[in-house]
């Protein structure tokens, strides 16, 4: 079985590319919606997470205010690294529980969706990097109208994460999206058969 990473920074259309992967069936686990689960009321994360960003991110009935946190916490490179290093153990356990799994049914490939990948204890999950990148004004306007917040929040938040040349220079595959979404989703459809034969005939495994 063949686990491939497919991350880029906000914005970047990262899930027009794996809706295609999930429309072939291939299984897949979100790390960003894992990453939603661990911060539920009562997870032993939000006390730690309060200390470190402040004790009014956890509203009165101990649910988390995750816009206040998300403001934070990429407002700042340093308050990105203080989030990964809190959050993302657990995150990877549940991604080699859903691996196993995968695995056990006798996937072919597998995709870990995320959108922090690169320079985490992920990586060494995946076999193969996929990365969507996109011009930088394509992804500001695609996370202003996701997240409802300003033009210059999201420039923050982009400015915060890791730098796109970056993650290219990490990259087996880089997808851009920088043409319709047409284009995009052709290019998937392309990378996606090439690893279920790939996968299926065992290839560099």
């Amino acid at each position: 079985m063949i686990t491939l990473g497919i991350t880029g920074r906000s914005g970047c259309g990262k899930s027009t590319v794996t809706a295609v992967f999930s429309a072939h069936g291939v299984p897949l686990a979100d790390a960003d919606q894992i990453s939603r689960e661990i911060l539920l009321p009562g997870s032993p994360l939000l006390p730690a997470l309060a200390q470190r960003f402040g004790a009014d991110i956890l509203l009165p009935d101990g649910t988390l205010d995750r816009r206040l946190l998300a403001d934070r916490a990429f407002a700042t490179s340093e308050g990105k690294r203080a989030l990964d290093s809190l959050t993302h153990p657990e995150i990877v356990r549940r991604i080699r529980a859903a691996k196993q799994s995968a695995q056990e049914a006798g996937a072919a490939l597998f995709v870990l969706d995320g959108a922090v990948i690169v320079g985490t204890a992920a990586q060494p999950e995946c076999d193969r990097l996929c990365v969507v990148t996109a011009p930088f004004a394509t992804s500001v306007a695609r996370i202003v109208a996701r997240d409802g917040i300003s033009a210059e929040m999201a420039a923050r938040r982009l400015n915060a994460q890791m730098p796109e040349e970056s993650l290219t220079a990490q990259a087996d595959y880089v997808l851009h999206n920088d043409a319709d979404l047409a284009h995009l989703q052709a290019e998937a459809e392309k990378l996606c058969e090439k690893l279920l034969t790939e996968g299926g005939a065992g290839e560099r495994l």
